[in-house]
């Protein structure tokens, strides 16, 4: 029984809010990032304005129970740029391949939507995740970063 049969990604709703919080935030302090939920955070009050409702995507991965496991966000910065954004597995869940199956996910509903580049920021502790982006082809950029962020990283479409 592999657990990516068994995980389902589905659209959030403001309903998950609370439990999305709960996961990005608790995630953050594990690798000992500070949240911010009156900053960079401040998108997860509102998931449907600040990403459906704009031309972007939240999904969450679940279980066959509805039990939340994992996030990722596709946030629009312009006509051409969409940002991935908090991309968080709980530990039960990591090192089973869900990274590479959510990114690839992501690539192609960027490319459905019609972008041209995915941008994203992150912190150096992450390191399975910045080899991760590395092996799907993004490049290190210089750009500046939110104030938990030391890495940032683009993909052409």
């Amino acid at each position: 029984m592999s657990i990516n049969e068994e995980i389902i990604f589905r659209t959030a709703t403001n309903d998950d809010c609370e439990e999305v919080r709960e996961i990005v935030f608790g995630v953050l302090r594990e690798y000992g990032l500070r949240p911010a939920p009156e900053g960079i955070d401040k998108d997860l009050d509102d998931i449907e304005s600040n990403y459906t409702k704009r031309g972007g995507l939240f999904e969450v991965l679940t279980d066959q129970s509805g039990n939340i496991h994992g996030t990722v966000g596709l946030y629009p910065l312009d006509e051409k740029r969409i940002e991935l954004r908090k991309m968080y597995f709980l530990k039960p869940i990591r090192g089973k391949g869900l990274g590479k199956v959510t990114l690839k996910r992501m690539i192609e509903t960027a490319k459905e939507k019609g972008y041209e580049k995915i941008v994203l920021e992150t912190a150096s502790v992450l390191k399975e995740a910045i080899g991760l982006y590395k092996k799907f082809g993004f490049t290190e950029s210089i750009e500046k970063h939110a104030p938990r962020c030391d890495q940032s990283f683009y993909l052409e479409l």
